[in-house]
């Protein structure tokens, strides 16, 4: 595989801006980095996200985006920022991996998707169960109709945060519905498909007396049955309450938790599956390897720029989970 000339634009506290650029670096048979920009006063916000870059050039984000030579940059800014330095890439004719979800507003992600899709560049979403050993597995084996028809998902992705954490939620319409509800989403879309309604529920917990909702849920109705996804930074201890409910008309999946921290960013996911009709039935466990949390994910992105693998997720389904995760937030 060609090496590839890459640039990363930001990184934040919050998401994955640090593990992404550790993770290219721990590639170098895959890429060469030229630099980094930290572009909204982040050096001076973030002190203490800084040592991940020690020993690489940084640059003006205008310099990386004018410099040919680059082919590639990772868009690892906060959330609200993510689409106007991805839309810029996409002018630029770079090729984009991207922190979830986009920024906050829909007619900016539809001209970023017009602009990628105009220059045929790759847009790779960073959402991380999609490379999820357990969780493409279990995605695989639904689509083969293992277990039937899927007549229900249940996705939970909790946890307990402070109250500066919680307040940073208020710059999203939805709070964590926007935050991390978009990982849930992606695997509902991606089991059944586009909802025939949606039914949000967006609320502050009031842990903290603050109007952040921090407590966010979405019903998903479907032609056969109904989904939800649900997710709040308001539950102590749930991190490891983090799961995935598939039921089908044959069976069942069930994944919990989402992750277990082996070390970290080593993973791992196990999950039963139930197929028996008996009222007490017990479900086989399996117990896949442990994972890296982003290795597979930079390395999928390597194949996509360098032509050897097609991204399964296309322009247009990103912009149909956008727009549904919109729809959750209200």
């Amino acid at each position: 595989m060609k090496q590839i000339r890459i640039a990363q634009i930001g990184t934040s506290t919050y998401s994955h801006g640090n593990e992404i650029f550790t993770t290219l670096k721990e590639n170098p048979d895959l890429f060469e980095i030229v630099g980094y920009a930290l572009p909204e006063g982040e050096r001076e916000r973030f002190p203490w996200q800084m040592q991940a870059f020690a020993g690489y050039r940084e640059m003006t984000v205008e310099e990386i985006l004018s410099d040919p030579s680059i082919e590639a940059v990772t868009i690892e800014t906060e959330e609200i920022y993510l689409t106007k330095y991805a839309r810029m890439a996409a002018a630029s004719g770079k090729h984009i991996h991207m922190e979830k979800p986009g920024g906050t507003c829909l007619s900016d992600f539809e001209e970023l998707i017009s602009l990628v899709k105009q220059a045929g560049t790759v847009f790779h979403v960073g959402y991380m169960y999609r490379y999820n050993p357990a969780i493409r597995d279990i995605l695989c084996r639904v689509k083969a109709g293992e277990i039937g028809d899927v007549i229900s998902v249940e996705a939970h992705m909790s946890g307990w945060r402070n109250e500066q954490q919680t307040a940073f939620l208020s710059a999203f319409p939805g709070g964590m519905m926007f935050f991390l509800g978009c990982h849930l989403i992606d695997l509902v879309l991606q089991l059944q498909g586009m909802p025939k309604k949606i039914f949000p529920f967006n609320k502050a917990s009031g842990v903290y007396d603050l109007p952040s909702k921090d407590f966010s849920m979405a019903l998903l109705e479907y032609e056969h049955g109904v989904s939800f996804v649900k997710t709040t930074q308001a539950e102590r201890g749930g991190f490891l309450r983090r799961q995935l409910v598939v039921t089908g008309t044959k069976g069942r999946f069930e994944v919990r938790p989402l992750e277990i921290n082996v070390s970290y960013p080593m993973q791992r996911t196990e999950y039963t599956v139930c197929k028996s009709e008996d009222w007490n039935a017990e479900a086989e466990k399996i117990s896949p390897a442990p994972y890296h949390r982003y290795r597979d994910m930079i390395r999928a992105f390597a194949a996509m720029v360098n032509g050897e693998q097609e991204n399964p997720y296309t322009y247009d389904y990103e912009l149909a989970l956008y727009k549904t995760l919109l729809r959750c937030c209200e």
